[in-house]
């Protein structure tokens, strides 16, 4: 059934809002009013019934004509792009760029036969003019003077094709996928850090030759317990979770006194104690041994230099900073949910938080400081990754969004959607469809602030990567809106400006000198790939999802080169869980399938034989019967016949390791992000344990296309001695 009204059905074309969309099965699928109207409300819409959406619909429809300059203009550089003016008409207007490194540019008027018209009894006319395609680079700013003064609104220009950093050459890459969570050393605080992120890469760059490591989200979590264990949930994309600073790799440990260092001592011992014989990650403890650690290390005080340091990333940062760490002391007053606090306190502007703040100076400080210690933290580890070889380095994982109590959605209030949670409709492995959780930003309000909150955001994963892989990249096209009270199936797409944040994306890269893989897998618009591949940011190909048209495995000839390419995915079981089926058997105990947990173990069999037959038509695969260890070596072979120019291993299949870490469609059925990495034994395993792995070296030698597998390294006495 359609829409009720043409009214909402405008409206919702207006704002972005699908009325109908292709379900995962082909189905043209309608959208109901009820949703359409929900999620105008998420916006501030009232469209209740015909006559309020009327309404709706002229004054959005009139909103440009009250501006002079609209708030935000995206354009790539090579092709010039026209913008209007909106004034009383008959009056004069020139406009000009203002360049971001300095200078002015005069923009030329153009022909422009919109006639005037009435606004708020005036009447208002529309001047046009355009923008030359050879603008450099970067953010500057439109001004439009008048009769009346003057206006001024961002101009972004933006690289048209991003492509492969330099650092890459003509060479292909590859690297490996790792939580890093799940990735803990000997002497680690029961959880994988920093350090040991900058010692994996090491360990990645000099032994297996590899070009990068892509890790979790490390975005900031709850400042308190019980924290969230998925990182795709995060209370601030632009911050880092401070659960992964080491605290002895902070410069000021060096110079505790003794006391202080045995009371460190004693918090790792007892953690470590407590920890004993869990074979989950637990992070609530760990945060809370660690935190009074760092508050130890805080409280000693920093040296002039330092001070110095520490000032400078404070005004770099600025406000964003400081509201981050005001939620964070709030937080630890009033609770998690900042929609329960005191009124008076559910705005940043409030003069009530203000007085807080003064009332709480030093924990608002301590947790700037928690920021840039990890900051610090995060760039070592970069220059490690550099120093060891890698051509990339860290690459970063963005989440698609934030929760609905969190950090950002109390810094920036009405920029997120009120009562709607994003998600995912059904598809093949989710049938019932998905709800994140997250709260989603609005796109009127993205536009407003031109885009700042994202541009802040992008700019900061890139300072210490070399790359950054982003979360469901269809969600700078379109989200998946989810009313409050509805189910997961029953929502709709709301649509993004693409160009402006594709281009800032492409801008902030270009800069950053940072490769860009898009996570364009499940039910992706055929348009979303090819902009991208236009745009050159990479895909994201995945062997198990790749298939011709006769839905037989894709031969590796045919796959594309301007993808992130890979075996699997966080989101699936390793290889070897996957090849036995691990993912539909947890599927059917979790109440996931719609179809026969019969029926979908006889698709899963006959997709593995499939992927088997055509390994050992293409001779990758000799052994018969086969081991599951040979038949992932050889999905591996078979990546690296693929043009893709980036291939990913997942550190998982580099082990053995079989549990899937995250099982997308539950929250607390299963222990999502909570598991550790583990060898063939199931055991968990240290990153020392790494280091001496003979079935990593195996396959790294086939990531490196060498003609057997790398050598184990020698003891460094026998390196010593031969030298």
């Amino acid at each position: 059934m359609a829409l009720s009204n043409q009214f909402l059905s405008e409206l919702a074309s207006a704002f972005g809002i699908a009325t109908e969309f292709w379900d995962w099965k082909g189905r043209l699928t309608e959208v109901t009013d009820e949703t359409v109207i929900a999620i105008l409300a998420g916006m501030d819409v009232d469209a209740a019934d015909p006559d309020k959406a009327r309404a709706a619909l002229e004054a959005h429809l009139q909103r440009p004509w009250t501006r002079l300059l609209q708030p935000c203009v995206v354009m790539e550089q090579g092709t010039p792009r026209r913008v209007h003016v909106h004034l009383p008409d008959g009056q004069w207007v020139r406009l000009a760029v203002r360049l971001e490194e300095g200078g002015w540019q005069d923009v030329p008027q153009t022909d422009d036969d919109e006639p005037a018209r009435w606004i708020d009894g005036v009447l208002t006319g529309q001047a046009a003019f355009e923008l030359h395609a050879d603008l450099p680079l970067g953010y500057h700013r439109l001004q439009a003077t008048t009769e009346a003064g003057q206006a001024e609104s961002t101009l972004v220009v933006s690289p048209a094709f991003l492509g492969f950093p330099a650092s890459m050459g003509e060479k292909r890459a590859w690297g490996y996928a790792a939580q890093l969570y799940s990735v803990a050393s000997a002497d680690s605080w029961g959880i994988g850090d920093l350090l040991d992120l900058a010692d994996l890469a090491t360990w990645s760059s000099t032994q297996q030759f590899a070009s990068f490591v892509l890790v979790n989200p490390l975005h900031a979590a709850e400042p308190a317990p019980p924290l969230e264990p998925s990182p795709y949930l995060p209370n601030s994309r632009r911050y880092v979770n401070p659960l992964y600073i080491r605290p002895e790799l902070v410069p000021e440990y060096a110079d505790l006194d003794e006391r202080a260092r045995a009371r460190i001592a004693q918090l790792k011992a007892r953690l470590k104690k407590e920890l004993t014989g869990e074979q989950l990650i637990k992070r609530d403890p760990v945060w809370t041994a660690k935190v009074e650690a760092l508050r130890v290390i805080y409280d000693h005080g920093l040296r002039p230099a330092r001070r110095m340091a520490f000032n400078d990333f404070l005004r770099r940062e600025g406000r964003g900073l400081t509201q981050f760490a005001t939620w964070s002391a709030l937080v630890n007053r009033f609770g998690y949910n900042w929609r329960e606090w005191p009124a008076e306190l559910r705005r940043p502007s409030s003069p009530r938080v203000a007085l807080f703040a003064q009332q709480h100076v030093d924990t608002i400080i301590f947790y700037t400081w928690l920021q840039w210690i990890a900051d610090d933290q995060l760039r070592a580890a970069q220059s490690a990754a550099k120093e060891a070889g890698m051509r990339i380095g860290i690459m970063s994982d963005l989440a698609v969004g934030v929760g609905a109590h969190s950090a950002e959605a109390w810094t920036y209030g009405n920029l997120f959607a009120e009562g709607i949670s994003v998600g995912a409709p059904p598809d093949h492995f989710n049938q019932t469809g998905q709800d994140w959780g997250q709260a989603p930003w609005r796109p009127d309000r993205m536009d407003d602030l031109s885009y700042a909150p994202f541009r802040s955001m992008v700019a900061g994963i890139l300072r210490h990567s070399g790359g950054v892989r982003v979360d469901h990249i269809m969600g700078l096209f379109r989200l998946w809106w989810i009313p409050a009270g509805m189910a997961a199936n029953e929502g709709s797409y709301v649509r993004y400006n693409h160009e402006a944040m594709v281009g800032i994306l492409a801008l902030e890269a270009h800069r950053a000198a940072a490769l860009v893989v898009g996570e364009d897998l499940g039910v992706v618009e055929p348009s979303v790939r090819d902009y991208l591949r236009e745009r050159g940011i990479l895909g994201t190909s995945i062997a198990w999802f790749e298939r011709d048209s006769d839905g037989r495995p894709l031969p590796p000839e045919a796959w594309r080169e301007y993808c992130l390419a890979s075996v699997t995915t966080h989101d699936l079981p390793p290889t070897a869980g996957y090849l036995a089926g691990d993912h539909i058997k947890l599927q059917y105990e979790l109440g996931l399938l719609t179809e026969s947990l019969a029926t979908e173990l006889g698709n899963a069999e006959r997709e593995r034989n499939a992927f088997i037959d055509a390994l050992r038509e293409r001779g990758f695969l000799t052994a018969y019967p086969a081991t599951t260890e040979e038949i992932v070596e050889a999905m591996h072979r078979y990546l690296v016949a693929t043009p893709a120019r980036v291939l990913c291993a997942a550190l998982t299949d580099a082990v053995g390791d079989r549990r899937t870490q995250n099982q997308p469609g539950t929250s607390t059925e299963y222990p999502n992000w909570q598991i550790p990495l583990s060898g063939l034994d199931g055991k968990p395993l240290s990153l020392e344990d790494l280091y001496h792995n003979e079935q990593a070296f195996r396959l790294a030698g086939i990531m490196n296309d060498f003609s057997g597998p790398l050598r184990l390294p020698r003891s460094e006495i026998e390196l010593v001695v031969q030298s």
